[in-house]
């Protein structure tokens, strides 16, 4: 065999080698089949969530004003009109994630085909190549980022600044962002005062962090709940689940649940009335 015939041999054999050690090109997800998906930064591929786990949008009582404002600006986009990017902020349990979940199925019991994909915090770098291979369908899509924030020195902010609203080719169309947050400029109040203490120019610094939150356009505040309203979410509850219970005879459980969790809410509310469901082996 010639030394140019063993060389060819010898490479044929290191490809044949490499091609068995290479992992197997993802399958490419089926944008227009499930109801949402999961961005997944390791595979860099969507994983797809047939039957999201969410609440009927009547079952979410005591936020009736943020649930009409969102119902109206998502429907619109599913509609084919451009909508505003929206943060849903306020305290934790009032229903943030919730809303917005009941929100995307109501439009798909409505025959919308809307997609829901869910990305987490720490992947926002992987924005511009999730929006690019959402763009390519001609679906509707938002993209949802639960329990957004940014701590002290994290600068990936700026990446999720600059894909809402910058760059050449913008938005696409088909995509709006919504994101849930306890902070309503998603930002520490210690990282912007500690900006305004160090910066050349304060007031400008202060603005960069801030100014994220401008990028979206519709702001819907979450509160706690007072005690009519939280009694409200029980007694609906437990008609819409047939709990086989008087409401007054459980009004002032309810409320002592509500006093050991150190507040009221509709997380709060629900909580206990799964507790409710299994002491009554109803099975929700």
């Amino acid at each position: 065999m010639s030394t140019d015939e063993t060389h060819t041999a010898l490479l044929t054999r290191i490809a044949d080698a490499l091609e068995r050690l290479a992992p197997p090109a993802p399958k490419k997800t089926d944008l227009t089949r499930y109801e949402g998906y999961i961005w997944e930064t390791e595979k860099q591929a969507f994983r797809p969530v047939d039957g999201i786990n969410r609440l009927p949008l009547d079952s979410l009582q005591g936020i009736d004003q943020q649930k009409a404002l969102l119902l109206e600006n998502t429907t619109k986009f599913a509609e084919g009109l451009r909508a505003n990017n929206a943060l849903l902020w306020g305290a934790r349990g009032t229903g943030k994630s919730s809303v917005l979940k009941a929100v995307h199925g109501h439009l798909l019991e409505q025959g919308h085909h809307l997609g829901l994909v869910e990305i987490q915090r720490e992947d926002l770098n992987d924005l511009p190549d999730v929006m690019s291979l959402l763009a390519q369908t001609n679906r509707p899509f938002i993209i949802f980022c639960d329990d957004l924030a940014f701590e002290q020195d994290d600068i990936s902010y700026k990446s999720l600044k600059a894909v809402l609203e910058g760059g050449l080719s913008g938005r696409p169309p088909n995509i709006v962002f919504y994101a849930t947050s306890n902070r309503r400029h998603l930002m520490p109040r210690q990282m912007i005062e500690n900006e305004r203490g160090t910066a050349i120019n304060p007031s400008e610094a202060a603005e960069e962090k801030i100014s994220l939150s401008d990028r979206f356009g519709l702001w819907i505040g979450f509160h706690s709940v007072d005690q009519d309203t939280y009694l409200a979410m029980i007694k609906w509850y437990v008609s819409y689940y047939n709990i086989p219970v008087d409401f007054e005879d459980i009004r002032p459980d309810s409320l002592s649940w509500a006093m050991g969790r150190g507040n009221r809410s509709g997380r709060t509310a629900f909580q206990y009335i799964l507790n409710l469901a299994m002491q009554h082996q109803i099975k929700l």
